[in-house]
């Protein structure tokens, strides 16, 4: 049995979990997706990046948020605070869903370096439309960088306002630890470059 009886101080028979079944709970070390964030950079603000905002909201049913650029680049003719991008940010389970169908673009297969030490990663797509967005010819074709944050529970403790504190070194997200995640959970490859 998954339990056991024993006495507690007011004579009252309680059942206590045993071992067996603490061991079926979920654990503290499980790693799941924190957030997705899809950023498409156009380069120039106007009826582009409208464009590439119509592409971004169909995809995640969510409102974009505009990036401005931080410097003036005369070569790429962009001033500074001129909007050049748009991105959105997709939580549970939606983000799953989205990032599956871009690992499906990959055909499931990323690059060691895609990895940061953090235990985060990325990649890009060339076209909107293998996510299974219909071509129109008004929008055009757009390519997007796929950005996903990995966490664990706990991880909630360096960003809450009271008692902040610092996440553990054996509690943080490795390179290698992400690497296996994303093998297990998509049956994916890590090519080595």
């Amino acid at each position: 049995p998954f339990f056991r009886y024993i006495n507690s101080p007011h004579g009252v028979r309680v059942a206590e979990r045993t071992m067996d079944e603490k061991k079926g709970k979920k654990s503290m070390k499980d790693i799941k997706i924190s957030k997705l964030v899809i950023n498409c950079c156009v380069g120039d603000s106007g009826d582009q990046l409208t464009r590439a905002e119509r592409v971004l909201k169909e995809l995640s049913g969510q409102d974009p948020v505009f990036s401005k650029a931080r410097l003036t680049v005369r070569t790429f003719s962009i001033r500074r605070n001129e909007k050049i991008a748009c991105h959105v940010t997709v939580r549970g389970a939606k983000a799953e869903k989205i990032l599956e169908k871009g690992l499906n673009v990959k055909e499931f297969e990323l690059k060691s370096k895609n990895f940061s030490e953090t235990g985060n990663f990325g990649f890009g797509i060339q076209e909107h439309i293998d996510l299974g967005i219909k071509y129109d010819p008004q929008i055009g074709i757009f390519g997007m960088d796929f950005f996903i944050v990995l966490e664990r529970p706990g991880f909630r403790v360096s960003r809450r306002k009271r008692f902040r504190s610092r996440i553990g070194l054996n509690h943080k997200i490795t390179k290698e630890q992400a690497i296996e995640w994303y093998k297990t959970k998509f049956g994916g490859t890590v090519v080595e470059f």
